[in-house]
C-alpha cells in the first residue's frame, strides 16, 4: 500500500528539534529521519550511556548529523527542570512528547506521583510549559504528544489519579494515553502561537511491551510480546512515521491525531478518529489544572 512514506519530509536545515526518549524504538527512528532532514536534533533521554550510543548510531547513518544529547528523567521533575533549562535557550521548532513506560507494576517517581501518568502525561506536560519561550520564538513550532489506542478504554480518575486506592496498571497505561490525548488537544485550545497535534504508531514493535513483564519477573508474558512483536507488529520504523508526519507535513491539523491508517493498527500515517470522550467538554480545562498543580509548572501567557 502506498502512501506518506520518510522521504516525504520537506528540508529541515536550520530547525531545532528535541525527541525525549530518543535512544530506542519510535523515538530513535524519529530522531534519525529528523537529523536526515537536515534538522539540529536534542535526543533526550534518561541513560547518558544509551542516548550516546543512539547518537553515535545516527551520526553513523547519517554523517554530518547535528545530533546533540540531553540527559532527561521525566520522573523526576528537578530533572525536566534542568533539561529545560539547558535546551530551552534557542528557538525550538519542534518537541516531540515521544517517551513512556507501559504496564508496569506499581511504582512512584521521584515526585510520588503513579509512574505511567507521572512519566507520560506529567513529565511531558511540565517539558513543553517549560520550553514555551523557547516553541515561541520559532516561526511555526510545532508540539507532537504521543498517545496510543489504549486512549479509547482510558478513563481520567481524579478522584484516584494515581492508583493509590486500587491500581491496574492497564487501567492505569490507559489513563496515562488518554492524558496524553487530552493535553495535545487542551494544548493547541490554549497556545495559538503552535501547533499542537498528537500521533500514535499502531501496534509498533519496540521494548516498551516487555519492559512491564520484565519488572515482574513474568518470562512468559515478556516471551509472548515478544513473539507478538516478531510475528504481527510492524517495525519501530513504520511506527514513527505517525510522529514524523505530525511533525513535518504541511497539512497536519492543530488539534487532531496522526496514526496508521489501516484500522489504526498499521500503514501510512493519516488523520485518525479520536475517542470521543476526550474531547467532552470540561476534561481538558479539568485535566490542566490537575497538572498545573501537581507539577508546579504554569504555561506563561505570551509577551506583548
Amino acid at each position: 500500500m502506498g502512501g506518506w512514506t520518510a522521504g516525504d519530509i520537506p528540508d529541515l536545515s536550520g530547525r531545532r528539534a528535541i525527541v525525549t526518549g530518543a535512544n530506542s524504538g519510535l523515538g530513535h527512528h524519529t530522531a534519525l529521519e529528523l537529523a536526515r532532514r537536515g534538522a539540529s536534533v536534542v535526543l533526550a533521554c534518561r541513560s547518558a550511556e544509551r542516548g550516546q550510543a543512539a547518537a553515535d548510531r545516527i551520526k553513523a547513518a547519517v554523517p554530518g548529523a547535528d545530533v546533540a544529547l540531553g540527559q532527561l528523567d521525566l520522573a523526576d521533575l528537578s530533572s525536566v527542570r534542568t533539561f529545560a533549562g539547558r535546551h530551552g535557550d534557542a528557538p525550538l521548532d519542534v518537541l516531540v512528547n515521544n517517551a513512556g513506560v507501559m504496564a508496569l507494576p506499581r511504582r512512584t517517581t521521584a515526585d510520588g506521583f503513579e509512574m505511567q501518568f507521572g512519566t507520560n502525561h506529567l513529565g511531558h506536560f511540565a517539558l513543553t510549559g517549560l520550553l514555551l519561550d523557547a516553541l515561541r520564538a520559532a516561526p511555526a513550532p510545532r508540539v507532537v504528544t504521543l498517545t496510543s489506542g489504549f486512549a479509547w478504554t482510558g478513563r481520567l480518575r481524579f478522584d484516584d489519579l494515581h492508583g493509590e486506592r486500587r491500581y491496574r496498571k492497564w487501567a492505569a497505561y490507559s489513563q496515562s494515553k488518554l492524558a496524553n490525548l487530552v493535553f495535545a488537544k487542551e494544548l493547541d485550545r490554549r497556545v495559538r502561537e503552535l501547533t499542537s497535534v498528537a500521533a500514535h504508531p499502531g501496534y509498533a514493535a519496540t521494548n516498551l511491551q516487555q519492559t512491564g513483564p520484565k519488572m515482574q519477573g513474568s518470562t512468559l508474558m515478556e516471551r509472548a510480546f515478544g513473539l507478538g512483536n516478531a510475528l504481527v507488529a510492524q517495525s519501530a520504523a513504520a511506527g514513527a512515521l505517525p510522529s514524523l508526519y505530525a511533525a513535518t507535513a504541511l497539512d497536519v491539523r492543530g488539534g487532531a491525531c496522526y496514526g496508521p491508517r489501516l484500522l489504526q493498527y498499521r500503514g501510512a500515517p493519516a488523520k485518525v478518529v479520536t475517542p470521543p470522550h476526550a474531547d467532552r467538554p470540561g476534561l481538558g480545562e479539568r485535566l490542566w489544572q490537575v497538572s498545573e498543580d501537581l507539577t508546579s509548572v504554569s504555561y506563561a501567557p505570551a509577551r506583548a
